[in-house]
């Protein structure tokens, strides 16, 4: 991988991981490269800073996902 890359790794649901590969597939690029446009936008519009109408309820949601999952990992 070039030097200007890095990879990122995250284990999703079996329906997650459908939904983003779904959702590349009908926009007709890749997911890699769905992601690459989304942080650029991220980039220029920091979404707590731009008024997005639903980080909050986003951010919300993964803080729970994260939190279950710490819980399995400990248990």
């Amino acid at each position: 991988m070039a030097d200007d890359r890095r990879a990122i790794h995250a284990y999703l649901t079996a329906e997650g991981h459908d939904v983003w590969h779904s959702a590349s597939e009908q926009a007709g690029v890749s997911l890699s490269g769905l992601l690459e446009a989304l942080a650029a936008d991220l980039a220029a519009h920091p979404p707590a800073d731009s008024g997005h109408p639903r980080w909050d309820e986003v951010v919300t949601t993964a803080r729970k996902i994260d939190a279950q999952r710490r819980r399995r990992a400990r248990s």
